[in-house]
């Protein structure tokens, strides 16, 4: 693969030598613009850059429908090669190009094109976050008119936006309130758990004070003090998770509102699991350390069972939740200027 690479390396060296040759008459030929287009439809950002830097006219490229290069880089949602836009002085000029059906950039960012990248995306609300996000990012280096701008079938971006996406966002609907609904189950039947354990505490309490007969043990204050968070933490998971299955579910919600919910959600829901299973082992050690020790490792290991078969099941999605949300970024935009 090494080889293959520095092979595809020095033909694309060659391509560009000789492509930078030709006059801008040649240039502009169908064999390569259908090769541009091409390349920007499987995400060839190598190609696309080396060919744009050793001939810059070619960013000025037209599609079959008269579609640019960055608006088509939009609608199959190729945001490496978008990010191109970001070393260009001219590059809120260009989101005002239009195609032959009169759509701007910012209505490319409205439709649904058939992209790879999104369909890898986990889970129909991660789907429609991606979504507005690439609207919300296109939006942003749009002159102002674009956005009221109509195309022929008299559709706003936004609009556009709508109407393509009321599926997806019908989905996401449908997989959020799924979600929070089974994590809602699980966070109330550990508050009821542990809010019986705080007054059910191993060992009994004494008769004359009523005080826990183990309430000088150091494990003692562990086991309430888990048993504590693992309260507080789940009710603030159900508090979450409520949440969710309350909202309006507009389009702008799943931008961050409800991701953010989902993560404290599941973040909470996780340390309630991790808590009461430390609660659980402590009473465990309480009770039987005396006599019969030698049962606490076992109870350990499979005490940490459950905690390792949530964190496989669900940490993935936390984890592509929280960088979809709050990580870098698809789009590049410290793009240095390279045309």
């Amino acid at each position: 693969m090494k080889l293959l690479h520095v092979q595809s390396q020095e033909l694309l060296n060659c391509m560009c030598k000789e492509v930078s040759s030709l006059n801008d008459g040649q240039m502009m030929k169908a064999q390569v613009r259908l090769a541009i287009f091409r390349s920007i439809e499987e995400g060839n950002f190598d190609f696309i850059f080396g060919m744009v830097k050793a001939k810059p006219i070619l960013k000025w490229s037209r599609g079959v429908d008269e579609t640019s290069i960055f608006s088509f880089a939009v609608l199959h949602r190729q945001p490496k090669i978008f990010s191109l836009i970001y070393g260009l002085p001219i590059k809120k000029s260009m989101t005002t190009w239009v195609d032959n059906k009169g759509n701007t950039m910012l209505h490319m960012a409205g439709m649904t094109g058939a992209s790879i990248q999104i369909n890898q995306i986990p889970g129909a609300a991660l789907q429609m976050q991606r979504e507005l996000q690439w609207f919300k990012e296109v939006e942003s280096i749009s002159v102002p008119r674009c956005k009221e701008y109509s195309n022929t079938d008299g559709l706003t971006p936004r609009e556009l936006f709508t109407k393509n996406h009321i599926d997806l966002k019908k989905e996401g609907e449908k997989w959020m309130k799924g979600t929070a609904s089974s994590c809602t189950v699980v966070g109330a039947l550990i508050i009821t758990i542990m809010f019986a354990a705080a007054f059910t505490v191993p060992g009994g309490n004494k008769q004359d004070t009523g005080f826990p007969i183990f309430l000088d043990e150091r494990l003692f204050m562990l086991f309430i003090i888990s048993d504590a968070l693992s309260l507080f933490s789940s009710t603030t998971s159900v508090m979450m998770f409520l949440g969710i299955l309350t909202s309006r579910y507009a389009e702008d919600d799943f931008l961050e509102s409800l991701p953010r919910k989902m993560i404290i959600g599941l973040s909470t829901l996780f340390f309630s699991i991790a808590a009461m299973m430390i609660a659980f082992s402590t009473a465990l050690f309480i009770m039987l350390q005396e006599q019969y020790s030698w049962i606490i490792i076992p109870v350990i290991c499979l005490a940490i069972v459950p905690v390792t078969l949530f964190v496989l099941m669900q940490f993935p999605l936390l984890v592509d939740m929280f960088m979809s949300t709050y990580g870098p970024g698809i789009f590049d935009k410290k793009m240095k200027r390279w045309v």
